[in-house]
């Protein structure tokens, strides 16, 4: 390989969320990778920094540009300049247009197990969390259509939040689904916002869809978030974009990200995007290849050494989602013991929604070595368990 996903590199004393942990402790829980970002990327943010002026940032047409190129050759999808809206992340735009597009009280509709903060984005803009439970069965996820159609018919239901791909469950919405989707969205008169943060992060010749890119009636009622953070490991310098084709909606989203003041760059968050769309597809390819092999690794070791542990099997992020429904019907007390008995903290399921709990997330982007390690902590964590 080009690049090194192999060697460990210390992230202690770098107010890292994800490693603010006792000693002897495995993170293996929030969604970011330990490898270093793309060289590529860190020699543009080097330049910029040498500049030595930081003050504030005006949005470039070469910004624009990164993401039309990336999206048009490597997703198929055609992104005009007057399309996008600069936010300084997935999660305050969707903060943004909750609070913008709901009342008081209308129902947002998601379908669960998904991303624990589209909870809190809804509940902390005083709009209801109204689940569509994912249909589970052998071991893979789909939709269920017609529970998800009755919570979208539902007159206090305004607007849904898809994830795509999702995120805990790896799964990606072929075509067929998510033109459904938007079909039963225009019936009813919702909105949706199409999470789509961890779409590059797909397994080696697997492609996502945008949601917009299905076809008018998705680009009527939808709104994409996009950003190049999840991919590259770049999520704390704070740099995304919102796609809307529709332009009544476009406004809507360009007041609320405007009067909620998360419509600016920072010095750094322009230099990051550009050099990862631009310079960074290499890096990508070989990461990829790496976490999917994480995966595999991880999969043999869980059906030899865990067998009452099933791996839901994905296309999509660096996340196992792992079925304990055979060792523990509570995931908060199975992560809270396997953390206690071996340093392991992994995410409990139940943090993304009740048909979560009998799950565990845990991740995979970090090396080898470490996936080991984390997996063998895991078998350990269980073994005591079953011993209670």
């Amino acid at each position: 390989m080009r690049y090194d996903f192999d060697s460990i590199v210390d992230r202690g004393n770098t107010q890292s969320l994800k490693w603010s942990i006792k000693e002897n402790e495995l993170p293996m829980w929030v969604a970011d990778m330990d490898f270093k970002a793309a060289p590529e990327i860190r020699e543009a943010l080097m330049k910029r920094l040498e500049h030595g002026v930081f003050g504030y940032s005006d949005l470039t047409d070469e910004w624009y540009e990164s993401y039309i190129l990336w999206w048009k050759k490597y997703h198929n999808f055609n992104i005009e300049k007057e399309d996008l809206i600069f936010s300084t992340g997935v999660v305050p735009s969707i903060s943004s247009i909750v609070r913008k597009l709901t009342t008081a009280n209308e129902n947002v509709v998601i379908q669960t197990p998904v991303y624990n903060i589209f909870f809190n984005s809804i509940i902390n803009n005083g709009a209801r969390v109204y689940e569509s439970p994912l249909r589970y069965e052998n071991g893979e996820y789909s939709i269920d259509f017609v529970d998800l159609e009755m919570k979208l018919k539902d007159p206090q239901s305004t607007l849904m939040i898809l994830c795509n791909p999702h995120n805990p469950v790896g799964k990606i919405w072929d075509r067929e689904t998510l033109a459904k989707i938007g079909k039963l969205c225009k019936k009813y008169g919702v909105t949706v916002v199409s999470d789509e943060i961890h779409c590059d992060i797909t397994k080696p010749n697997c492609e996502y869809y945008p949601f917009l890119s299905i076809d008018e009636t998705c680009q009527e009622v939808g709104i994409s978030l996009i950003a190049p953070t999840k991919a590259f490991n770049i999520a704390g310098l704070q740099t995304s974009a919102v796609c809307v084709k529709n332009p009544f909606l476009r406004h809507k989203v360009w007041r609320a990200l405007n009067t909620d003041e998360v419509a600016e760059p920072n010095a750094f968050a322009q230099t990051a995007a550009i050099a990862a769309f631009n310079n960074g597809k290499a890096w990508l390819d070989e990461m990829r290849e790496y976490v999917f092999e994480n995966r595999r690794i991880a999969g043999e070791f869980i059906k030899a050494n865990i067998p009452q542990v099933q791996l839901v099997e994905a296309e999509a992020t660096y996340l196992l989602w792992l079925d304990i429904s055979k060792v523990s019907q509570n995931s908060d007390e199975l992560e809270s013991f396997i953390r206690e008995e071996t340093g392991l903290y992994v995410t409990s399921g139940a943090e993304y929604g009740e048909s979560g709990r009998k799950f565990l997330r845990m991740n995979v982007a970090c090396p080898k070595s470490v996936v080991l390690d984390g997996l063998e902590r895991l078998k350990v964590g269980i073994e005591k368990f079953n011993k209670r």
